[in-house]
Order: structure tokens, then sequence, then C-alpha cells
């Protein structure tokens, strides 16, 4: 059927809470000599995702809250084809609408993201209402050009601003993350931070393959779960994958394999490829319960991390055997007489056999303790491990932690923040063959916060320790204990 020009809005109009509607309508499916030719419609996880967003704007709840939808899948199952009709469905079927796509890196949003979107383009029935450029797509009529418009920008953690700007009030909104697993945890915190106007459809829909283990996109799936529609899509399941080369995989790497996990499945990986410590770890971790009086003959150790900048906090954590416990969380200031006699009060309280405090911002606090008679320790992050397979201290401290979760160590089950911190920093082989831990610097850049609490921790794996024996007024050592529950 032809229509003309006001037909055709018209019709677009009548779809504006029917994606998948409007997806049929739009686009050439079936007929000969187009791309469509061989295809009947969309695959079957775009139907049903499409049904989703329906659903969600027929109830209104977009007008309260945004619809939030995060896909993780196995290679190709259709993400940029379904971003693309999403994208022309949201700008064709409602006046004004605004919006931004985003994607991993630049060259992945500009070659295979929005490159995604000309082909759909120019199937689309209602090309000639829109203009298609390299970094837009918007209103061909000129007045509206400014206010009716999808952009393509590349993000950057110095430069969020074209996130915080994401304000339509009355009309709609569209955020698109591709590859979301790689965008910065801060522009995620931004664009969440700029959905704050009323009475207007805000849909975010963010897709990837689920390469990491920590990071916002994975606490879609986990932590922000009751606040996300969540999918996650084996790619055998789907029409146009290659069957031959995915079976492949799985008979080279195996079904349970983290490799066909990430790139089949759509599941994530019980460690990602440069995860130090893996989720299944601290998880497993969080499962054991002991009783306090368990390991009451082994050394109890202090570790402290002051805060290393204005956003960190001081953490002080106790180890006792496999049992652990946060004994304060304060943020940085620099009151050292304070931060001292708490530690020394921590210290006679649980009656700690050694105190171990990061030397990097921990000096005056020592010195501090020193003044009182106390005997810590400073420890420098970036001294020689006592084992030449680490690069430095700090990473052979981790290294010691590691091992002791694996081993049996226990931590709390609801401090999630101890969870990021355990599973968040990253580890490679340097060119000596040694494990080089992440740096709190290089955290930040990817958007993370320091991991000072397990850091804290960490600190209680410096030295050896031996448990303290009073006998009158002589002190012994007492060294009959398991050297893996330190």
């Amino acid at each position: 059927m032809k229509y003309n020009k006001a037909q055709l809005i018209d019709a677009l109009g009548s779809f504006t809470h029917d994606p998948l509607g409007f997806v049929y309508f739009a686009f050439p499916w079936g007929e000969k000599g187009t791309p469509l030719e061989n295809f009947d419609g969309p695959d079957e996880w775009q139907v049903k995702t499409f049904k989703k967003i329906s659903e969600e704007l027929r109830k209104g709840k977009s007008l309260a809250k945004a619809i939030q939808i995060a896909v993780a899948s196995g290679h190709g199952i259709g993400k940029s084809a379904f971003s693309s009709l999403l994208i022309l469905f949201a700008i064709a079927t409602h006046e004004n609408t605004r919006g931004v796509v985003t994607a991993n890196t630049d060259t992945q949003l500009k070659s295979k993201t929005w490159a995604e979107l000309n082909k759909w383009y120019n199937l689309f029935i209602g090309k000639e209402l829109f203009t298609y450029t390299a970094t837009a797509l918007f209103s061909a009529d000129k007045q509206y050009e400014k206010t009716w418009r999808i952009d393509a920008i590349p993000w950057s953690e110095s430069n969020p601003e074209a996130f915080a700007g994401l304000h339509n009030q009355g009309n709609r909104i569209l955020i698109i993350f591709d590859e979301a697993s790689a965008i910065s945890d801060k522009i995620w915190e931004v664009t969440e931070g700029a959905l704050t106007d009323k009475e207007t459809e805000i849909i975010w829909c963010v897709f990837g393959n689920p390469t990491r283990n920590s990071g916002r996109f994975r606490e879609c799936f986990r932590k922000h779960r009751n606040y996300w529609t969540t999918y996650q899509i084996d790619s055998r399941t789907v029409k146009i994958s290659n069957k031959a080369k995915l079976q492949e995989w799985v008979d080279i790497h195996g079904e349970d394999s983290d490799f066909v996990k990430v790139r089949v499945r759509g599941l994530f990986p019980s460690a990602s490829d440069t995860q130090f410590i893996s989720a299944s770890i601290v998880d497993e971790a969080q499962r054991r319960i002991y009783k306090p009086t368990d390991f009451v003959n082994l050394p109890t150790i202090i570790g402290v991390d002051p805060a290393w900048t204005g956003g960190d906090t001081l953490e002080i954590v106790m180890r006792q055997g496999y049992s652990m416990k946060c004994l304060a969380t304060i943020e940085k200031n620099d009151d050292d007489m304070r931060m001292a006699n708490l530690i020394a009060q921590f210290e006679d309280e649980y009656k700690a056999d050694a105190v171990f405090i990061d030397q990097g911002y921990g000096t005056g606090i020592y010195s501090i303790g020193k003044s009182m008679g106390r005997k810590w320790r400073l420890v420098a992050f970036g001294g020689k491990a006592p084992n030449d397979m680490y690069l430095n201290m700090r990473a052979y401290m981790w290294g010691e932690m590691k091992d002791w979760l694996k081993e049996g160590g226990s931590i709390p089950p609801n401090d999630q923040g101890l969870y990021d911190d355990l599973t968040s920093p990253e580890a490679i082989i340097d060119k000596n063959g040694r494990i080089q831990l992440e740096s709190k610097k290089d955290m930040k850049e990817r958007g993370l916060p320091s991991p000072n609490k397990g850091d804290a921790l960490a600190l209680t794996f410096a030295f050896k320790v031996n448990k303290k024996v009073n006998a009158g007024s002589r002190v012994h050592a007492n060294t009959e204990y398991d050297p893996f529950k330190r």
C-alpha cells in the first residue's frame, strides 16, 4: 500500500506503544528483491523483548520510572539489528524523541552499531521523514532537527556531559549501550542520575557479551536485578547464528567453559579473562559460616587501609583463621590522632597479635601509634614480594588472600562493598612472568572505586604472625597452627 506523507505519519503514530507492530509494518519482510526476502520477521528473542517494552509502555510504567532492559548474549544473535529497529521505532512513533546511543569503543559505535542502523534506515518505510548522518538520526523537518533526534556519542569518562543532559520533559527518551560491559561505571551513574524527568517515556536498553564478572552491566543481573528486565540469550537458539561454528567452540572448549559461557550461552564467566579473584570464589566464601570459637587459638591480625583520595574511606579489618570482620569504615579525614586511638582500641578489644598499616597514607597514624608504645608495622604496597611470582607486595598479599578464600575463608554474606572490592581488580602477567595487580588509579579510570576494604583484608596477609600467649609477664610464641589458616 502506498502512503502519502500525512497518511504515513498517522500510520507510524498509531504504533507509539507497539514496537513489534511497528517493526512488522515499517519494513519489507519477505519481499522479493530486498535484503529481507528470506525473513518473515524478527527473531524470537527480539519479539519477546519488543513485547516487554510494549507492555511497559501501555501500562504507563515509563512515566513513573525508566523501562530498563539488559540483554547478555553469545555472539551473532542480532543485537545491533534489534538496536536499529528500536531506534527507528522510538524516533518515528513519538514526536520530539531524544536519545543517545553509545558503545564500548568509538570503532564499535561507528563501524557496527551505527552502521547497522544505516542498513535498516534504508529499508524503513518512513525514511523520507528523517535524516541519517554518521553521528545522528533526526527529523527532516528543519524546525525539529535539534529537538527530535538521536545521537551516536562515544563515551568519555572525562567528558560525561552528553549523558548528564538527557532531559526531555513530557516526551520520550531512548538510551542504548552496546557492548555495555566495557562502558565505564561512571557513564552508567551519570546516565542514571539524568533520568529524572516526570511524565516522560524513558527506555534504557543495554546489550553485550557478558565478558566481565564485575561492573554495572554485571550488576544488572545481580545486585540491581530488581530494577532491570534481564535476558540471557544462548546463540544456539537464534535463527541467524552460525550453528556449526558455535558447536565447534563447544567441542573445543567444553559446554561449561568460560569461553562457551560468554561467547555462546550468554552467561557470565566464573572469572573474566583478567579478573584476579572470581565471583565463584567469593560466592563460596559468603556461604561459609563459622562459630566465634572456631579459631581462638590462631593469631588475630588487624589490617588498616587509610583513605587514598577524597572519595575513599579508611577501612579497618580483623582476621582470625578463616573468619574476618570489618571493624570500621570512616570517611577520609586528616585526624591521625583519632584514627590511631581507634586502632589501639580495636587492638586491645580483640587482643590483636599484629596490626599492619598501608605505608602509602598511613605513616602519620603509624608514628602516633609508635609514640603510644604500639608495635604496629607499615607495609609498602610497592615493596618487594616474598614470592617472586608477584610483582610487588600488594599483588603478593592479594594472592595470599585469594588462596585463603579458596581454602576456606569466610566473609559476611551481606557486605556488597567487600564483595565488589574482592571481585573488581584485574591482573596481568608482566614481561617477567610476574602477577601484576591492577592499581587503584587504573581502577578509578575504569570508573570503579578504590577497593579499600579489600586492601585492608589483604594487609592481614602481609607477614606471618605468631599467636601471643601470656604467661605471667612473659610472652611466648605458639607456632603450632595451620599455616593455611594464618
